[in-house]
């Protein structure tokens, strides 16, 4: 009597769970860019400044459009709805707000909305220039 081998199995790679894992990193890896593009805000056109310079992304661009319309993250705002916006932010105290108006806006409304920001506690303000 001849014995017999056993039929060894082969081990395989299987493709398409890593495929799968590979999917999956590919869209979350996505999803994370996606929210860490910055908010450009509107097309202003912005008064100009000789000593402008670069800041640090602020966390909220507040922009001011010609018709005073305050706009943050593509929502219109009062400000009321601004001040509540800001102030459930978390540590109001480390936000900063880069206010940008466009040069036909009255001084008025900006000092208002800079005053909205300041009643919601944020204290790192800047102002939107455009170098010259």
């Amino acid at each position: 009597m001849i014995p017999r081998r056993r039929n060894s199995k082969k081990g395989r790679v299987e493709i398409i769970p890593m495929i799968d894992v590979m999917l999956f990193l590919l869209v979350f890896f996505i999803m994370i860019t996606l929210q860490m593009i910055t908010d450009k805000g509107l097309k202003l056109q912005l008064p100009t400044s000789s000593t402008a310079k670069e800041l640090p992304h602020p966390h909220f661009v507040i922009n001011i459009e010609k018709t005073g319309k305050v706009v943050v993250k593509g929502k219109e705002m009062t400000l009321d709805q601004l001040q509540s916006f800001l102030s459930t932010d978390g540590d109001v105290e480390h936000t900063q707000v880069t206010i940008a108006a466009d040069k036909v806006v009255p001084f008025q409304q900006f000092v208002h909305v800079m005053d909205t920001c300041q009643k919601a506690g944020v204290t790192q303000i800047g102002i939107a220039t455009k170098a010259t």
